[in-house]
């Protein structure tokens, strides 16, 4: 007789649980045939109506002359925490006054890991556009773990605003 009542609860709790679902599906769904419902309620997540960001053709020649430095301060303060603009003055990262122009890995007394060498020999403006944009992207095994500045304004004024500070 217990046998009897175990397999009866579970039974019964199967029958109400399908009995759950199915009225659920029902709520969530409007009619139609099998397979074709439409959803009463749709979540929006966004990837619809998202389209690739336009590309921007860069003139790095220009970049210093057209881009706001007063906009490129407010990004540097992403870049305080680990680089200092004062000549010799090397934090976590390699001073940044007279990057513009510097020969890549020249920050005297700092250690560079070796990666940047590698892939350009002076920070010229499309490299440091390049670099700003995805670091570990663009110098695989640099030991800088900043993650990149997604807009092409961003970095271009960030440059300028770099390049008021040189000899």
């Amino acid at each position: 007789m217990t046998f009897t009542k175990i397999v009866g609860s579970f039974c019964g709790a199967l029958l109400i649980f399908l009995l759950g679902k199915w009225a659920a599906e029902t709520l969530y769904h409007v009619g139609g045939a099998h397979g074709e419902e439409v959803a009463v309620y749709v979540i929006e997540t966004g990837e619809e109506g998202a389209t690739e960001e336009e590309v921007v053709a860069v003139n790095y020649d220009t970049i210093i002359e057209t881009a706001d430095a007063a906009k490129g301060e407010k990004v540097f303060g992403k870049c305080r925490a680990c680089h200092k603009l004062e000549a010799g003055e090397n934090a976590a990262g390699p001073y940044l006054f007279n990057v513009v122009g510097r020969d890549v890995g020249a920050a005297q007394g700092f250690n560079y890991s070796g990666a940047l060498n590698e892939v350009a020999e002076v920070w010229t403006p499309e490299n440091l556009y390049h670099f700003l944009e995805n670091p570990r992207g663009w110098a695989p095994g640099t030991s800088m773990g900043f993650a990149g500045l997604n807009k092409s304004a961003d970095r271009q004024n960030l440059i300028a605003y770099l390049a008021t500070f040189s000899e």
